[in-house]
């Protein structure tokens, strides 16, 4: 097993990323992992192994493993094949504890519905402590632009959840890391973080975003 290094954006695929990982090694995971629906934004952008569970459900016994006892995971995940990821969720142990909705003040899409929310399920492993300030369920969604991504996430939005659901100093794990959102909603809330990213190029836009994260908090401090 290669040494554990926190605060950096590693390039590989997921599974075999927290292969490497040691046990209860991450304090919180918050990942939107593709939602496998074959998604393609109005640019033609499309998101890797969005079309194969295999490259996505393998992820969730190494979620497990790593988190650690009692400690909370948050995943987005849309609803068309949520019977898929409820599943893979529950064979690796997590126990569903809740979810959170943002609405939107637009419709995303359109089919039998109108879209207007976007959701994430509040998971855990064993029974950790309630949170000091619990979320409340019902959010406001703030849009990121999906400028450096098609499905990227407003650290304004995922600030929240690293705040409630972590302590100061854990380590936050995003197996799906995409732009690095998550890691950088992290460092500013003066968390640990670790990315994971398939494609190389939004490995490089991450790292770049969590330099300017950290001018910033320097600056600030």
């Amino acid at each position: 097993m290669t040494s554990f290094q926190t605060n950096r954006i590693i390039h590989g695929e997921a599974a075999a990323q927290m292969a490497q990982m040691p046990d209860r090694s991450i304090d919180l995971i918050i990942t939107d992992p593709p939602y496998l629906v074959g998604y393609r934004d109005r640019h033609g952008r499309t998101v890797a192994n969005d079309q194969n569970p295999d490259g996505v459900l393998p992820a969730f016994p190494h979620m497990h493993r790593v988190l650690r006892d009692d400690s909370y995971m948050i995943l987005f995940c849309g609803w068309s094949a949520i019977d898929s990821f409820s599943t893979a969720w529950t064979q690796a142990g997590f126990r569903t504890v809740g979810q959170i909705f943002w609405r939107k003040p637009y419709a995303s899409s359109a089919w039998h519905t109108e879209c207007r929310q976007e959701s994430a399920w509040l998971l855990a492993k064993g029974f950790p402590a309630k949170p000091v300030a619990p979320m409340s369920d019902a959010q406001e969604w703030v849009y990121s632009g999906n400028r450096f991504h098609p499905t990227e996430k407003s650290v304004d939005i995922l600030a929240p959840l690293v705040r409630a659901y972590s302590r100061p100093g854990g380590v936050v794990l995003d197996p799906f890391s995409g732009s690095g959102s998550t890691s950088v909603a992290a460092m500013l809330a003066g968390r640990q973080y670790l990315g994971i990213e398939l494609d190389e190029s939004y490995c490089s836009h991450a790292r770049n975003r969590l330099d300017g994260a950290a001018r910033y908090r320097r600056k600030a401090a």
